[in-house]
Protein backbone atom coordinates (compact mmCIF):
# COMPACT_ATOMS: atom_id res chain seq x y z
CA UNK A 1 0.00 0.00 0.00
CA UNK A 2 1.23 3.66 -1.03
CA UNK A 3 2.27 5.70 2.37
CA UNK A 4 -0.07 8.85 2.51
CA UNK A 5 1.47 11.48 4.74
CA UNK A 6 0.26 14.94 5.50
CA UNK A 7 2.58 17.60 7.16
CA UNK A 8 0.65 20.24 8.57
CA UNK A 9 2.02 23.77 9.16
CA UNK A 10 0.45 26.87 11.31
CA UNK A 11 0.75 29.81 9.54
CA UNK A 12 2.42 32.65 11.36
CA UNK A 13 1.44 30.86 14.75
CA UNK A 14 3.03 33.06 17.53
CA UNK A 15 1.77 36.37 15.64
CA UNK A 16 -1.53 34.03 14.84
CA UNK A 17 -1.97 33.42 18.53
CA UNK A 18 -1.36 36.98 19.51
CA UNK A 19 -3.98 38.22 17.24
CA UNK A 20 -6.65 36.13 18.51
CA UNK A 21 -6.06 37.71 22.17
CA UNK A 22 -5.68 41.42 19.98
CA UNK A 23 -7.38 41.47 16.73
CA UNK A 24 -6.05 44.89 16.25
CA UNK A 25 -2.83 43.33 14.85
CA UNK A 26 -4.40 41.73 12.35
CA UNK A 27 -4.64 45.38 11.05
CA UNK A 28 -0.45 46.28 11.30
CA UNK A 29 2.87 44.72 10.32
CA UNK A 30 3.31 42.69 13.83
CA UNK A 31 6.23 40.82 14.98
CA UNK A 32 6.74 38.62 18.24
CA UNK A 33 10.45 39.60 19.41
CA UNK A 34 12.38 38.81 22.88
CA UNK A 35 13.21 42.03 24.99
CA UNK A 36 15.21 44.94 23.78
CA UNK A 37 16.10 45.49 27.57
CA UNK A 38 17.47 41.88 27.99
CA UNK A 39 19.37 41.59 24.60
CA UNK A 40 16.81 38.94 23.38
CA UNK A 41 15.39 41.32 20.75
CA UNK A 42 15.11 39.07 18.14
CA UNK A 43 11.90 38.19 15.70
CA UNK A 44 10.74 34.82 16.50
CA UNK A 45 7.74 35.23 14.45
CA UNK A 46 5.87 37.69 12.09
CA UNK A 47 2.48 38.50 10.11
CA UNK A 48 1.99 38.16 6.46
CA UNK A 49 2.15 42.29 6.41
CA UNK A 50 5.28 42.61 8.34
CA UNK A 51 6.53 39.82 5.83
CA UNK A 52 5.48 41.30 2.41
CA UNK A 53 8.13 44.50 3.76
CA UNK A 54 10.83 41.36 3.84
CA UNK A 55 10.75 41.12 7.90
CA UNK A 56 12.27 37.44 8.52
CA UNK A 57 12.54 35.49 11.36
CA UNK A 58 15.64 36.20 13.37
CA UNK A 59 16.42 39.74 12.33
CA UNK A 60 17.19 41.93 15.08
CA UNK A 61 14.52 43.99 15.99
CA UNK A 62 16.18 46.94 14.54
CA UNK A 63 16.87 45.24 11.25
CA UNK A 64 13.07 44.51 11.08
CA UNK A 65 12.14 48.36 11.86
CA UNK A 66 14.58 49.55 9.24
CA UNK A 67 12.68 47.31 6.89
CA UNK A 68 9.23 48.48 7.89
CA UNK A 69 9.17 51.48 10.11
CA UNK A 70 5.77 50.85 11.69
CA UNK A 71 6.29 47.61 12.33
CA UNK A 72 4.59 46.41 15.89
CA UNK A 73 6.54 44.09 18.52
CA UNK A 74 4.75 42.31 20.77
CA UNK A 75 6.66 39.90 23.25
CA UNK A 76 6.00 36.25 23.54
CA UNK A 77 3.47 34.00 25.25
CA UNK A 78 4.61 30.74 25.40
CA UNK A 79 1.91 29.37 27.67
CA UNK A 80 -0.42 30.91 24.65
CA UNK A 81 1.46 28.91 22.11
CA UNK A 82 1.27 25.61 23.92
CA UNK A 83 -2.31 26.12 24.38
CA UNK A 84 -3.52 26.36 21.05
CA UNK A 85 -0.61 23.88 19.36
CA UNK A 86 -2.56 21.25 21.92
CA UNK A 87 -5.49 22.45 20.34
CA UNK A 88 -4.88 22.23 16.73
CA UNK A 89 -2.87 19.08 17.50
CA UNK A 90 -5.99 17.63 18.92
CA UNK A 91 -8.03 17.56 15.48
CA UNK A 92 -5.34 16.52 13.95
CA UNK A 93 -5.56 13.57 16.09
CA UNK A 94 -8.66 12.52 15.37
CA UNK A 95 -7.50 11.07 11.70
CA UNK A 96 -4.26 8.72 13.17
CA UNK A 97 -2.53 8.28 16.18
CA UNK A 98 0.44 8.32 13.90
CA UNK A 99 1.17 12.00 14.97
CA UNK A 100 4.91 12.66 15.10
CA UNK A 101 5.43 16.76 16.26
CA UNK A 102 8.00 18.64 15.04
CA UNK A 103 8.16 21.91 16.77
CA UNK A 104 5.23 23.33 18.70
CA UNK A 105 3.11 24.85 15.04
CA UNK A 106 3.67 21.74 12.92
CA UNK A 107 3.53 17.68 12.67
CA UNK A 108 3.61 14.62 10.15
CA UNK A 109 0.18 12.29 10.35
CA UNK A 110 0.47 8.96 8.60
CA UNK A 111 -3.21 8.70 7.61
CA UNK A 112 -2.37 5.47 5.19
CA UNK A 113 -5.70 3.25 4.81
CA UNK A 114 -7.82 5.98 6.46
CA UNK A 115 -11.23 5.49 5.10
CA UNK A 116 -10.34 9.14 3.77
CA UNK A 117 -7.81 9.78 1.55
CA UNK A 118 -5.39 12.07 2.39
CA UNK A 119 -6.17 14.71 0.14
CA UNK A 120 -10.02 14.78 1.98
CA UNK A 121 -8.72 15.05 5.14
CA UNK A 122 -6.16 17.74 4.71
CA UNK A 123 -8.77 20.16 3.36
CA UNK A 124 -11.09 18.92 6.47
CA UNK A 125 -8.30 19.69 8.71
CA UNK A 126 -7.46 23.45 7.17
CA UNK A 127 -11.07 24.09 7.62
CA UNK A 128 -11.51 22.75 10.87
CA UNK A 129 -8.04 24.24 12.88
CA UNK A 130 -9.85 27.70 11.19
CA UNK A 131 -13.33 27.71 12.10
CA UNK A 132 -12.64 26.33 15.37
CA UNK A 133 -9.48 28.46 16.46
CA UNK A 134 -9.17 31.00 13.88
CA UNK A 135 -5.60 29.56 13.05
CA UNK A 136 -4.81 28.80 9.17
CA UNK A 137 -2.79 26.24 8.50
CA UNK A 138 -0.62 24.92 5.27
CA UNK A 139 -1.11 21.07 4.22
CA UNK A 140 1.32 18.98 2.54
CA UNK A 141 0.41 15.84 1.50
CA UNK A 142 2.69 13.35 -0.38
CA UNK A 143 3.94 9.76 0.04
CA UNK A 144 6.99 10.41 2.12
CA UNK A 145 7.95 12.84 5.44
CA UNK A 146 10.17 15.31 3.26
CA UNK A 147 8.07 15.88 0.29
CA UNK A 148 4.94 16.44 2.81
CA UNK A 149 6.93 19.12 4.43
CA UNK A 150 7.81 20.69 1.15
CA UNK A 151 4.65 20.61 0.07
CA UNK A 152 3.44 22.57 3.51
CA UNK A 153 6.19 25.22 2.34
CA UNK A 154 5.37 26.00 -1.33
CA UNK A 155 1.47 27.74 -0.85
CA UNK A 156 1.26 29.86 2.46
CA UNK A 157 -0.77 30.47 3.17
CA UNK A 158 -4.10 28.68 4.28
CA UNK A 159 -3.88 26.11 1.53
CA UNK A 160 -2.72 22.00 0.38
CA UNK A 161 -0.10 21.15 -2.05
CA UNK A 162 -0.14 17.38 -3.39
CA UNK A 163 3.05 15.96 -4.57
CA UNK A 164 2.78 12.38 -5.78
CA UNK A 165 5.39 9.82 -7.26
CA UNK A 166 4.41 10.66 -10.57
CA UNK A 167 5.43 14.45 -10.46
CA UNK A 168 7.83 15.37 -8.03
CA UNK A 169 10.35 15.71 -10.22
CA UNK A 170 8.42 18.69 -12.00
CA UNK A 171 6.81 20.26 -8.70
CA UNK A 172 10.33 19.52 -6.38
CA UNK A 173 13.53 19.60 -8.41
CA UNK A 174 13.68 23.07 -9.24
CA UNK A 175 12.96 24.42 -5.98
CA UNK A 176 16.06 25.28 -4.47
CA UNK A 177 18.35 23.48 -2.59
CA UNK A 178 17.86 25.18 0.98
CA UNK A 179 14.34 24.43 0.86
CA UNK A 180 14.93 20.64 1.76
CA UNK A 181 14.48 19.76 5.21
CA UNK A 182 18.34 18.89 6.00
CA UNK A 183 20.13 21.84 4.20
CA UNK A 184 21.24 23.85 6.77
CA UNK A 185 23.82 27.29 6.12
CA UNK A 186 27.23 24.71 5.90
CA UNK A 187 25.53 22.02 4.16
CA UNK A 188 24.21 24.73 1.40
CA UNK A 189 27.56 26.62 1.60
CA UNK A 190 29.00 22.98 0.70
CA UNK A 191 26.61 22.54 -2.36
CA UNK A 192 27.01 25.65 -3.40
CA UNK A 193 30.86 25.28 -3.77
CA UNK A 194 30.56 22.07 -5.92
CA UNK A 195 27.65 24.09 -8.07
CA UNK A 196 24.41 22.54 -6.64
CA UNK A 197 21.88 24.79 -6.43
CA UNK A 198 18.38 23.00 -6.72
CA UNK A 199 16.90 19.97 -5.55
CA UNK A 200 17.03 18.08 -8.33
CA UNK A 201 20.72 18.62 -8.97
CA UNK A 202 21.39 17.27 -5.22
CA UNK A 203 19.56 14.00 -6.84
CA UNK A 204 21.71 14.26 -10.21
CA UNK A 205 24.48 14.55 -8.01
CA UNK A 206 24.53 10.95 -6.75
CA UNK A 207 24.90 9.08 -3.63
CA UNK A 208 28.32 8.44 -3.22
CA UNK A 209 29.47 11.82 -5.10
CA UNK A 210 27.24 13.85 -1.85
CA UNK A 211 28.72 11.38 0.68
CA UNK A 212 32.38 12.69 -0.22
CA UNK A 213 31.41 15.97 0.55
CA UNK A 214 29.05 15.46 3.43
CA UNK A 215 29.88 11.98 4.93
CA UNK A 216 26.82 10.21 5.37
CA UNK A 217 24.24 13.13 5.36
CA UNK A 218 25.43 13.45 2.01
CA UNK A 219 23.87 10.08 1.31
CA UNK A 220 20.70 10.53 2.93
CA UNK A 221 20.10 14.20 1.60
CA UNK A 222 20.20 11.94 -2.23
CA UNK A 223 18.15 9.77 -0.80
CA UNK A 224 15.51 13.03 0.19
CA UNK A 225 15.89 14.64 -3.21
CA UNK A 226 15.51 11.19 -5.05
CA UNK A 227 12.36 10.69 -3.26
CA UNK A 228 13.41 7.37 -1.47
CA UNK A 229 12.96 8.99 2.14
CA UNK A 230 10.95 5.93 4.09
CA UNK A 231 11.35 7.42 7.80
CA UNK A 232 8.38 6.67 9.75
CA UNK A 233 6.00 9.16 11.81
CA UNK A 234 6.04 8.12 14.78
CA UNK A 235 3.00 7.55 17.40
CA UNK A 236 2.19 10.68 19.02
CA UNK A 237 3.69 8.70 22.74
CA UNK A 238 6.91 7.54 21.50
CA UNK A 239 9.93 8.93 22.62
CA UNK A 240 13.48 8.97 20.85
CA UNK A 241 16.63 9.38 22.85
CA UNK A 242 18.61 12.56 22.43
CA UNK A 243 21.12 12.49 19.99
CA UNK A 244 22.79 15.27 21.88
CA UNK A 245 21.68 18.14 24.90
CA UNK A 246 22.54 21.58 24.77
CA UNK A 247 22.03 24.81 26.50
CA UNK A 248 22.69 28.39 25.35
CA UNK A 249 22.71 31.69 26.50
CA UNK A 250 23.04 35.25 24.95
CA UNK A 251 23.83 37.69 28.56
CA UNK A 252 22.94 41.22 28.88
CA UNK A 253 25.76 42.27 28.18
CA UNK A 254 28.66 41.09 25.73
CA UNK A 255 31.40 38.72 27.56
CA UNK A 256 34.15 40.71 27.80
CA UNK A 257 36.68 38.67 29.28
CA UNK A 258 37.47 35.27 30.41
CA UNK A 259 35.94 35.50 33.27
CA UNK A 260 32.85 36.61 32.02
CA UNK A 261 32.86 33.29 29.92
CA UNK A 262 34.10 31.51 32.71
CA UNK A 263 30.79 32.12 34.53
CA UNK A 264 28.55 31.48 32.06
CA UNK A 265 30.35 28.01 30.96
CA UNK A 266 30.28 26.49 33.96
CA UNK A 267 26.16 28.32 34.42
CA UNK A 268 25.41 26.31 30.90
CA UNK A 269 27.66 23.21 32.06
CA UNK A 270 25.81 22.88 35.12
CA UNK A 271 22.05 22.68 33.42
CA UNK A 272 23.64 20.03 30.31
CA UNK A 273 25.26 17.90 32.99
CA UNK A 274 21.95 17.54 34.85
CA UNK A 275 19.94 16.80 31.99
CA UNK A 276 22.36 14.07 30.90
CA UNK A 277 21.50 12.62 34.07
CA UNK A 278 18.16 12.85 33.98
CA UNK A 279 17.84 10.97 30.97
CA UNK A 280 20.73 8.56 32.15
CA UNK A 281 23.41 9.22 30.00
CA UNK A 282 26.92 10.21 30.01
CA UNK A 283 29.24 12.19 27.16
CA UNK A 284 32.30 11.46 25.25
CA UNK A 285 32.71 14.81 23.79
CA UNK A 286 31.87 18.38 24.03
CA UNK A 287 31.33 21.07 21.95
CA UNK A 288 31.04 25.11 22.15
CA UNK A 289 29.53 27.61 19.70
CA UNK A 290 30.72 31.35 20.40
CA UNK A 291 28.74 33.96 18.32
CA UNK A 292 30.67 37.32 18.46
CA UNK A 293 29.54 40.72 18.11
CA UNK A 294 29.49 40.13 14.66
CA UNK A 295 26.93 37.60 15.10
CA UNK A 296 29.15 35.19 13.18
CA UNK A 297 29.57 31.72 15.00
CA UNK A 298 32.64 30.01 15.88
CA UNK A 299 32.54 25.91 16.91
CA UNK A 300 35.04 24.04 18.96
CA UNK A 301 35.00 20.40 19.92
CA UNK A 302 36.62 18.02 21.84
CA UNK A 303 36.66 14.60 23.42
CA UNK A 304 37.11 12.45 27.00
CA UNK A 305 38.74 9.20 27.50
CA UNK A 306 35.95 7.80 29.45
CA UNK A 307 32.15 8.93 29.95
CA UNK A 308 31.44 11.53 31.91
CA UNK A 309 27.81 13.51 33.49
CA UNK A 310 30.04 15.83 35.40
CA UNK A 311 29.45 19.36 34.78
CA UNK A 312 33.03 20.48 36.48
CA UNK A 313 34.86 17.97 33.62
CA UNK A 314 32.59 19.30 31.18
CA UNK A 315 32.95 23.15 32.24
CA UNK A 316 36.77 22.43 32.10
CA UNK A 317 36.65 21.12 28.26
CA UNK A 318 34.49 23.93 27.26
CA UNK A 319 37.00 26.56 28.81
CA UNK A 320 40.19 24.89 27.59
CA UNK A 321 38.29 24.70 23.80
CA UNK A 322 37.17 28.14 24.22
CA UNK A 323 41.31 29.34 25.45
CA UNK A 324 42.72 27.23 23.11
CA UNK A 325 41.14 27.75 19.59
CA UNK A 326 42.00 30.11 17.22
CA UNK A 327 39.66 32.71 16.28
CA UNK A 328 37.59 32.72 19.48
CA UNK A 329 37.90 35.41 21.75
CA UNK A 330 36.01 38.07 24.21
CA UNK A 331 34.21 40.42 23.45
CA UNK A 332 31.27 37.93 22.88
CA UNK A 333 27.58 38.38 22.28
CA UNK A 334 26.40 34.65 23.23
CA UNK A 335 27.58 31.24 24.16
CA UNK A 336 26.26 27.89 23.83
CA UNK A 337 27.52 24.00 25.38
CA UNK A 338 26.89 21.09 23.75
CA UNK A 339 27.53 17.43 24.86
CA UNK A 340 27.24 14.60 22.12
CA UNK A 341 28.52 10.94 21.80
CA UNK A 342 26.02 9.90 24.28
CA UNK A 343 26.08 6.49 26.02
CA UNK A 344 23.72 5.00 28.34
CA UNK A 345 24.85 5.30 31.90
CA UNK A 346 24.87 1.62 32.32
CA UNK A 347 27.04 1.07 29.49
CA UNK A 348 29.71 -0.74 30.89
CA UNK A 349 33.57 0.94 31.06
CA UNK A 350 37.38 0.25 30.81
CA UNK A 351 39.26 0.69 33.92
CA UNK A 352 42.53 2.26 34.10
CA UNK A 353 45.31 1.62 36.21
CA UNK A 354 45.17 5.50 37.24
CA UNK A 355 41.70 5.40 39.43
CA UNK A 356 40.37 7.40 36.80
CA UNK A 357 36.98 5.33 36.87
CA UNK A 358 36.83 5.83 40.56
CA UNK A 359 37.42 9.43 40.77
CA UNK A 360 34.56 9.59 37.80
CA UNK A 361 32.06 7.22 40.28
CA UNK A 362 33.06 9.69 43.26
CA UNK A 363 31.74 12.74 41.11
CA UNK A 364 28.98 10.56 40.14
CA UNK A 365 27.77 10.31 43.58
CA UNK A 366 28.04 13.90 44.29
CA UNK A 367 26.07 15.01 41.30
CA UNK A 368 23.31 12.76 42.41
CA UNK A 369 23.13 14.10 45.78
CA UNK A 370 22.93 17.66 44.70
CA UNK A 371 20.25 17.05 42.23
CA UNK A 372 18.25 15.76 44.64
CA UNK A 373 18.98 19.01 46.80
CA UNK A 374 17.77 21.17 44.31
CA UNK A 375 14.69 19.32 43.49
CA UNK A 376 13.66 19.16 46.72
CA UNK A 377 15.12 23.27 47.52
CA UNK A 378 15.47 24.60 44.07
CA UNK A 379 17.98 25.15 41.56
CA UNK A 380 19.57 27.74 43.88
CA UNK A 381 20.30 25.94 46.81
CA UNK A 382 23.61 24.46 45.76
CA UNK A 383 25.63 25.71 42.93
CA UNK A 384 29.22 26.61 41.53
CA UNK A 385 30.99 28.93 43.25
CA UNK A 386 32.15 30.97 40.29
CA UNK A 387 28.61 31.72 39.29
CA UNK A 388 27.93 33.52 42.72
CA UNK A 389 30.39 36.01 41.24
CA UNK A 390 27.83 37.11 38.80
CA UNK A 391 26.00 39.13 41.31
CA UNK A 392 28.68 41.71 41.21
CA UNK A 393 28.95 41.24 37.31
CA UNK A 394 24.92 41.40 36.39
CA UNK A 395 25.66 39.28 33.22
CA UNK A 396 22.51 36.99 33.57
CA UNK A 397 20.73 35.72 36.27
CA UNK A 398 21.13 32.13 36.48
CA UNK A 399 17.74 31.15 36.50
CA UNK A 400 16.72 32.63 33.80
CA UNK A 401 19.03 29.82 31.72
CA UNK A 402 16.78 27.35 32.30
CA UNK A 403 17.12 23.85 31.79
CA UNK A 404 19.12 22.07 29.10
CA UNK A 405 17.16 20.86 26.16
CA UNK A 406 17.63 18.01 24.19
CA UNK A 407 18.59 18.28 20.28
CA UNK A 408 17.68 15.54 18.21
CA UNK A 409 18.65 14.89 14.47
CA UNK A 410 15.40 15.49 12.74
CA UNK A 411 14.63 13.71 9.66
Amino acid sequence: MKRSILHVDCNNFFASVESIYDPSLREVPCAVSGSKQDRHGIVLAKNELAKKFGVKTGDTIWQAMEKCPGLRTVEPHFDRYNKFSKLFKGICFEYTDLLESFGIDECWLDVTGNRKDALTIAEEIRCRVKSAYGLTVSVGVSFNKIFAKLGSDMKKPDAVTVITEDDFREKVWGLPAEDMLGVGRATLKCLRGHGVYTIGEIACTGAETLRSWLGKSGEELWKYAAGLDNSRVMRFDEKTPPKSVSSGYTPYRDLENENDVRILIYALSENVAAQLRRHGLCCRTVSINVRDKELNHICRQGHFSCTISDSSRIAEKALELFRSSCGISAPARSLTVCASDLVPYTEEVQLDLWGETQREERRDNINRAVDSIRKRYGYGAVCHAVIMQDKRLGMFDPKLIGDAHPVGIRR
